[in-house]
């Protein structure tokens, strides 16, 4: 009987690792200057080439608490079209994840005089998940015995995501839709899992100045993200400010709130986030103040953002300009 719920225990483990498949995880990353993160349609906005990289530990404090690291590039190679690529390392437990994706955007001009703009754009998504099945045991040291149709712990997938935004002057908002594939399963699992990993994203929010000459730029935004297979969501409500100095470098500081769609007074999260750029160096610190019940066994959740802009090169097209600031 042990052995059994031992085996039930370890499916049971495995399945529900299947529903991170396929998903670049989203934290608050793409409020450190990198919205790159939410869409491949930001791929050649701005500076000619930008880069970040993101480290994460969840749950400060638990044992085998999820970790991510991730690492994130774009550049334009035309006055409107953009590629970049991402990818990333993230560990919760016994699973483990690596994933790429390779985007394209192209941006097109709806209104030069009033700077409203169409960006669209793709994604190509290779993920690979692996089970530390070694690590599984009884629960007296021993470890699990397993059929050998589960011998083969790794498996690898491919999907696509397409992707929307609209600009006009300081507004913007994006649509993403990831996964678009359906998913292929053996007979083994089929029917355990959704075989529809598709979901929505929603970014959108608008940038204004402060009062004139003060360098001050204000960024209420939302994040929405809803998964079909069983139509959970949740959302992040952000407000960002920025000071900028004459030479365009700046520091800024922000908060983020994120809570499941039913539960808008039970935050999932909540924690204030801060950084600088100085010339083409960036830096951004994030703190998530866990809320939930695993908040007596934790420190929260840090995350560091590192970046670096260079080989700068203004675009004819205003499309893929960085707005003016102040």
């Amino acid at each position: 009987m042990q052995k059994a719920l031992s085996y039930i225990t370890f499916l049971l483990v495995v399945f529900s690792s299947y529903a991170q498949e396929l998903n670049l995880p989203v934290y608050t990353q793409y409020l450190a200057d990198n919205n790159f993160v939410i869409s491949p349609t930001y791929a050649g906005i701005g500076d000619n080439v930008k880069i970040r990289a993101n480290g994460l530990s969840q749950w400060v404090g638990i044992k085998n608490a999820p970790e991510n690291q991730s690492f994130y590039g774009d550049v334009r190679i035309a006055n409107r079209t953009g590629i970049g690529a991402s990818f990333y390392n993230d560990s919760n437990g016994n699973t483990h994840q690596l994933g790429a994706k390779f985007s394209f955007a192209h941006h097109l001009v709806l209104d030069y005089y009033a700077k409203m703009y169409l960006s669209l754009g793709i994604s190509y998504n290779l993920n690979t998940i692996r089970f530390d099945i070694g690590n599984f045991t009884n629960g007296n040291d021993t470890p699990v015995t397993l059929p050998s149709s589960l011998t083969d712990a790794t498996t690898t997938n491919h999907n696509f995501d397409v992707g929307a935004l609209f600009r006009l002057k300081g507004y913007f908002m994006s649509l993403n839709v990831n996964n678009i594939l359906s998913k292929d399963f053996d007979e083994f699992i089929k029917g355990s899992e959704p075989e529809l990993l598709l979901n929505y994203q929603v970014y959108t929010g608008y940038t204004f100045l402060g009062a004139k000459n003060s360098g001050l730029e204000f960024e209420p935004s939302i994040f929405y993200q809803m998964f079909t297979s069983d139509k959970r969501s949740s959302t992040d409500v952000n407000f960002k400010v920025r000071k900028y100095n004459r030479n365009e470098d700046y520091i800024w500081a922000g908060i983020s709130y994120r809570f499941l769609n039913d539960q808008f007074f039970k935050p999932l999260n909540i924690g204030p986030m801060a950084g600088f750029k100085k010339s083409a160096f960036y830096f951004g610190y994030s703190y998530q103040i866990t809320t939930n019940g695993l908040s007596t066994y934790n420190s929260g959740t840090h995350m560091i953002t590192i970046g670096i802009d260079f080989l700068q090169g203004i675009s004819n097209c205003p499309c893929t300009q960085d707005p003016v600031h102040h």
